[in-house]
């Protein structure tokens, strides 16, 4: 099988990262660099193009570690902070590229960043801010330089949120529930990448055992966890407990996908 996809995890952990500001629980003290969670997002390379799903809080930082020095665009899943909040530092590509970088969002996804960055947005923009082409996107398949993406409507608690699938890989996070009529948009996947926040229920995350169960009920050959916070467990110990298609993922690892 030709693998066409390069999948980087930039960051697999939740909304305050791992380790937690001033936590003592034994993940966060600990000395495993798997254990160390930047706020989740991925990059997808594939036919000379690069794309960014979520800028967090930690955007800047995932990009200079990884030695990112283009991208074609950007896609966001919906508007929480701990997804969009790194969207200034696009500036930096701004400036070496020559550019515009485009985005890609819901329309209200839209409007939440207009309200966040509203000097992006202005009529009389300041020297230096952010130069962004914005472009909407509904629960349709759309095309960025001929690559399709087909939006999956997952569901956040009560928010609608989308997920991503490019060839036969998958990326859902902050999701509790999916739509029957959107699973089939699921159908023989190489690579899914899905929320399990902790073992704990939860009301706006899959956890550990809802996540299996969804991940049986699909069916794709492999499943990486993401969107982790420090309840999850230890990445050593957790992962030895998973069934063999199914993997902790964690900050910097890359996957091939079709």
């Amino acid at each position: 099988m030709n693998k066409q996809i390069k999948i980087t995890f930039l960051g697999t952990g939740t909304s305050q990262g791992v380790p937690v500001i001033a936590c003592e629980c034994n993940v966060c003290q600990s000395n495993d660099s798997k254990d160390k969670r930047l706020r989740s997002s991925v990059m997808i390379e594939t036919k000379g193009r690069i794309f960014i799903i979520d800028t967090g809080p930690d955007f800047r930082q995932q990009m200079l570690r990884n030695n990112v020095t283009d991208i074609t665009s950007i896609i966001f899943t919906h508007e929480h902070k701990d997804h969009v909040a790194g969207l200034d530092d696009v500036r930096a590509f701004n400036f070496k590229l020559k550019k515009h970088i485009r985005v890609y969002a819901e329309e209200r996804v839209q409007n939440a960043l207009k309200h966040e960055f509203a000097y992006v947005f202005a009529d009389n923009k300041y020297p230096g801010v952010p130069q962004i082409e914005i472009n909407l996107i509904e629960n349709k398949p759309f095309e960025i330089d001929g690559i399709k993406i087909i939006p999956v409507r997952v569901y956040h608690h009560l928010l609608p949120v989308l997920g991503f699938r490019i060839g036969n890989f998958a990326y859902l996070t902050d999701v509790k529930t999916v739509p029957e009529e959107e699973k089939s948009k699921l159908k023989n996947l190489d690579v899914l990448v899905l929320t399990a926040l902790r073992k704990e229920e939860h009301i706006s995350h899959m956890n550990l055992s809802e996540a299996l169960q969804f991940t049986r009920e699909i069916k794709p050959n492999r499943t990486y966890l993401t969107h982790l916070s420090h309840r999850f467990g230890l990445h050593e110990q957790e992962e030895k407990l998973l069934p063999g298609n199914v993997m902790i993922a964690y900050d910097n690892l890359t996957v091939l996908s079709s």
